[in-house]
């Protein structure tokens, strides 16, 4: 059973309840829905697969060609459920701008260790850095507020955050 948040306080629909004074109810199943794919634009498809995979060791999972003109590439990275695709030929990859996605993040256990591995790989990834309100500063910050930042070849942005230990 779902309550009504009270934006939706004069809202209508196939509610149990809606009397002035009562709790509004609506009944619905919940349904197990998982991220499993982000099409992210880009220029040039071979020049993608080969940060990704190369630069950023991801998993290429897809590369395929099902007709004349299309092509998708699937990549994941190590440990995520969740894929980035793109390719060419499908308004997923094509409608919107190469380099226009932005704070794509990627959580991990050690920051220090995470952008050595970029660096090692040939990313230009920043410091690490904090926020002190919406201000970025370098050095570590406390639980959530530890990031790396680095783009991909077209300029779609990805932050690497720390989760605290133990999560």
């Amino acid at each position: 059973t779902w309550t009504a948040p009270a934006w939706q306080a004069g809202a209508t629909g196939p509610w149990r309840s809606g009397r002035p004074g009562e709790e509004r109810t609506l009944d619905i199943t919940t349904v197990d829905m998982k991220l499993e794919l982000v099409p992210i634009p880009v220029a040039d498809v071979d020049r993608a697969k080969a940060f990704y995979a190369e630069g950023l060791g991801f998993v290429v999972d897809v590369d395929v060609r099902p007709a004349e003109g299309i092509r998708v590439v699937q990549v994941t990275p190590p440990g995520s459920a969740c894929s980035i695709g793109f390719g060419t030929g499908l308004a997923a990859y094509d409608e919107a701008a190469p380099g226009s996605v932005k704070a794509l993040h990627l959580v991990v256990e050690d920051i220090e260790a995470a952008r050595a591995e970029l660096i090692e790989r040939g990313v230009e990834a920043s410091a690490v850095q904090h926020y002190e309100g919406a201000v970025r500063v370098d050095g570590r910050g406390g639980d959530w507020n530890s990031f790396v930042f680095f783009a991909d070849p077209d300029g779609n942005g990805w932050v690497v955050q720390e989760r605290p230990a133990g999560i």
